[in-house]
């Protein structure tokens, strides 16, 4: 028989065993469902939408003057006189160098000299045929001399021309002597002094003149680039389209921005078969003289996009030629998309294909998220006119 006070500690221990595993299993499901929380990572996200943006395309350039003159000699010889500097800036027909022109000159003297004895032949042949005229007309002489006359003026003639021509050739071999500007311009280096021998035929030129008043900046376009091109810009020909480029940026290679604006003015007329490229010239005004042949720098060529959709470049991933973003999908669970990117605009990408207004995307943190997980949503995200917003039920 239990007596009351015994029984009273029985239900006492009891009572107490049951709070205590019931406390224990409260513990366990706040543990799990702490660590469950945890799990579960708090991210940004973005809803996108439509918007407008501007957007610059760099590229590398190399820098050419409106003439870019190779200067060499004409005529074999010593070179005599360097009559300007590297650097100068010359006139056009302004004399540049002199080769030493005696044996030209004592040519020259000789070729006329064979030329004014041609002319005297010429003119002995013509007298004399005129001689036989009133002879042959009075039946004096036969008429085959005055033919025969007449054929020894025509051969007379010919040879004073060509006496006449051969010393033309004389005079101009004489004129190479003196080597002049072919156009205004600036001179290049010079590798050659005084004294050096020169030949007509060699390979390394005496200097280049550039002609640098106004400059062009040319750089090449993929095939793909191109097609994006043609795509930006409006107009029915290609002539329209260039028209339509705004004015041109130059960055030299310091990092400088030129203080004037180019023009697209030229797009090749095909592709290059070795590069796969075509190429595209903007023209620079060089008013001052900044800009010289042989300079680099990057040109950004400007474009304006209506109701496109921007995402931060920060919430992409590139693998190989692929650009993705994480989506937000039904129950927060994410996946992967690959997006097709028509440009940059500031830090943020103008995706052409991929994503469609209203569609959700992770922002931040993406790397460590596989498809199929689950995330908590946090409005954060910061791309230009997109609204941050949780997924709708409509989402992919």
């Amino acid at each position: 028989m239990i007596t009351i006070p015994a029984f009273r500690n029985r239900f006492s221990g009891l009572a107490i065993g049951a709070l205590l595993a019931s406390s224990l299993l409260l513990s366990g499901c706040g543990k799990k469902q702490e660590e469950q929380m945890q799990m579960t990572p708090a991210l940004p996200v973005l809803k996108v939408q439509p918007s407008s943006a501007s957007v610059s395309s760099d590229y590398s350039v190399r820098l050419e003057g409106l003439a870019d003159a190779e200067i060499r000699p004409q005529v074999d010889g010593m070179l005599q006189a360097i009559l300007v500097k590297e650097g100068d800036k010359v006139k056009k027909g302004q004399p540049l160098f002199r080769i030493d022109d005696s044996v030209y000159r004592e040519q020259y003297n000789t070729a006329l000299a064979a030329q004014r004895a041609a002319e005297a032949q010429a003119a002995v042949a013509k007298v004399n045929a005129e001689k036989l005229v009133p002879l042959v007309e009075n039946k004096v002489v036969a008429p085959v001399q005055l033919t025969t006359a007449r054929a020894q003026e025509q051969a007379a003639r010919a040879q004073a021309a060509q006496a006449a021509a051969a010393a033309r050739s004389a005079a101009i071999d004489l004129g190479y002597t003196t080597i002049k500007a072919p156009v205004a311009g600036y001179i290049g280096r010079i590798p050659f002094r005084q004294g050096n021998l020169l030949t007509r035929n060699q390979a390394q030129a005496l200097t280049t003149l550039s002609d640098i008043g106004r400059m062009y900046a040319v750089f090449s376009l993929s095939e793909a680039g191109f097609a994006t091109f043609k795509k930006i810009y409006p107009g029915e020909t290609m002539q329209q389209k260039i028209d339509a480029v705004p004015p041109v940026r130059l960055t030299l290679s310091d990092g400088t921005v030129y203080p004037h604006d180019g023009k697209l003015e030229s797009i090749s007329g095909d592709f290059d078969a070795s590069t796969g490229s075509i190429g595209l010239r903007v023209a620079f005004p060089n008013p001052e003289g900044f800009l010289r042949s042989g300079n680099s720098g990057t040109v950004s060529l400007s474009a304006s996009y209506d109701n496109v959709i921007l995402v931060p470049q920060s919430a992409t991933l590139e693998l190989q030629d692929k650009v993705m973003v994480t989506l937000l999908t039904v129950g927060n669970k994410v996946m992967k998309q690959v997006i097709a990117v028509a440009g940059r605009s500031g830090q943020n990408y103008i995706v052409s294909g991929g994503l469609k207004p209203g569609d959700v995307i992770v922002t931040a943190g993406i790397e460590r998220l596989q498809d199929g997980m689950v995330i908590q949503p946090l409005a954060g995200g910061s791309a230009k006119n997109a609204n941050p917003a949780t997924p709708d039920k409509n989402a992919r």
